[in-house]
């Protein structure tokens, strides 16, 4: 039976061992992802299937990795690199910003970097400074990149495969506190493209747009909301660049409302992205301003204060509406 039920954790690994079982050159390497199976696992048992030379463990220095990975991606490989934590990449930023997303555009389109580079992000599971950060508009702002997010366990396994066979490179942020989140996994059906956005509820008052953990809160939103009577549209983007302006162009045009979410902070946020280009779109069609709900602009507070900083279903229910009441 091709139908599933794995939380996105499994689904991740069990899309990885399908890409290094299909494709030779397809490696996995990151910092304990082989004999520990990485901290929250999602390599568990990949080493031991398909070696130390296929799975690599390599010294804690996220630099020299990615740029392993670059070198080994010129030669015909295929790596899926782990940053094992959100605030981990930075040391790596320079090779992924410099070299990675600029060799393609440099050689004039006669190289390819099919680099995969994994990165749990996020908040919600009490982790310590610099292991709950939300970086993606910082990868999303520079062309040569792909950046991409799922939200749930099928999106997870689809989502790596298309990523591995991607001659480009992507950043693959998975959503570190829905990793145990189940949910069904069709390993055999054909899904979106990469970088289409999905409507994975459908409504007429208003939409609802947002990517990787976000996408729960808000379905979790508009079914509170649906109890008052309000119908809410939810939009899971899935991807953060390229971003799949037409289906929420598309949804904007019916409802009139747009309230886009996520845990990064909102200021120079993806959402004001989404904002301002669809303010352009739907002028005459929007009845209230696009509204934002996101972090804040600070520092990620301590795990106890983290609830706080999170956009929640409360603060979701007060966007929403604040929005119909224009």
């Amino acid at each position: 039976m091709a139908v599933r039920k794995l939380a996105i954790a499994r689904a991740i690994n069990e899309s990885l061992r399908k890409a290094l079982d299909t494709d030779p050159k397809v490696l996995v390497m990151g910092e304990d992802v082989g004999k520990l199976g990485g901290v929250f696992r999602v390599t568990d048992g990949l080493q031991k299937d398909f070696g130390e030379e296929r799975v690599i463990d390599t010294p804690l220095a996220e630099s020299g990795i990615v740029g392993t990975a670059i070198g080994l991606a010129l030669r015909g490989y295929r790596p899926v690199v782990e940053i094992q934590f959100d605030g981990f990449v930075f040391p790596a930023y320079d090779q992924i910003v410099t070299q990675l997303a600029k060799m393609h555009a440099r050689a004039l389109g006669k190289i390819r970097l099919p680099v995969v580079i994994r990165i749990p992000y996020g908040g919600g599971i009490g982790a310590v400074e610099h292991h709950s950060e939300s970086p993606e508009a910082l990868f999303a702002h520079v062309a040569g990149l792909k950046v991409v997010s799922p939200s749930n366990a099928n999106d997870a396994y689809w989502m790596m495969q298309q990523a591995v066979r991607s001659d480009d490179p992507v950043i693959f942020f998975e959503p570190k506190r829905r990793y145990w989140d189940k949910g069904d996994v069709d390993t055999e059906a054909a899904t979106s493209p990469l970088h289409q956005g999905r409507t994975v509820r459908g409504g007429g008052d208003l939409t609802l747009v947002a990517y990787g953990p976000m996408v729960k809160v808000c379905l979790e939103a508009a079914a509170a909301a649906a109890e008052e009577g309000k119908s809410i549209e939810v939009i899971d983007l899935r991807s953060m660049s390229p971003i799949d302006f037409d289906t929420v162009q598309a949804s904007v045009e019916r409802t009139g409302r747009l309230v886009v979410v996520h845990e990064a902070p909102v200021f120079y946020g993806s959402g004001a992205e989404i904002a301002a280009r669809i303010t352009e779109r739907c002028f005459y069609h929007l009845q209230a301003p696009v509204l934002r709900v996101g972090g804040y602009h600070a520092p990620y507070p301590p795990a106890r204060l983290e609830e706080t900083y999170l956009p929640d279903l409360d603060r979701v229910l007060d966007a929403v509406d604040r929005a119909l009441a224009y």
